[in-house]
């Protein structure tokens, strides 16, 4: 089996955790790139493990190269903004996973769990 390539948008409280339990894994997969605006810890991580911090438009240009790009920014901008340029790249390989994709996954890979952010609105 081919390792699945990914990707991660926002490196917040959630996708800081997902990060960590990525990086774990990453026999398993292929971590591509990350995005994230802010100067966070994570990102720091994720320079430090010699993974691409990558643009948003960076990311969307890698077309079918990408397996799943996990959206854990909280913002419904960002994630319809994503879903549009993908749609308008044509991209119909690459599948957006949401938080609660993300949440899924966490908690089978570690028995803590990713963070609940109080408030945050998840879904697609």
């Amino acid at each position: 089996m081919n390792k699945p390539n990914i990707a991660i948008i926002g490196l917040g409280r959630v996708g800081a955790a997902f990060l960590g339990n990525m990086l774990l894994k990453k026999q398993n997969i292929n971590l591509v790139c990350v995005a994230e605006q802010a100067d966070t810890p994570a990102k720091a991580k994720a320079k430090d493990a010699g993974i691409k911090i990558a643009t948003l438009d960076e990311i969307v240009a890698k077309g079918d190269k990408l397996d799943v790009i996990f959206e854990l920014t909280g913002s419904t901008a960002v994630r319809k903004e994503l879903r549009e340029k993908l749609m308008a790249s044509n991209n119909q390989h690459t599948v957006i996973a949401s938080d609660m994709i993300a949440r899924l996954i966490g908690s089978l890979i570690n028995d803590a769990g990713l963070p609940v952010i109080e408030g945050r609105k998840t879904g697609y």
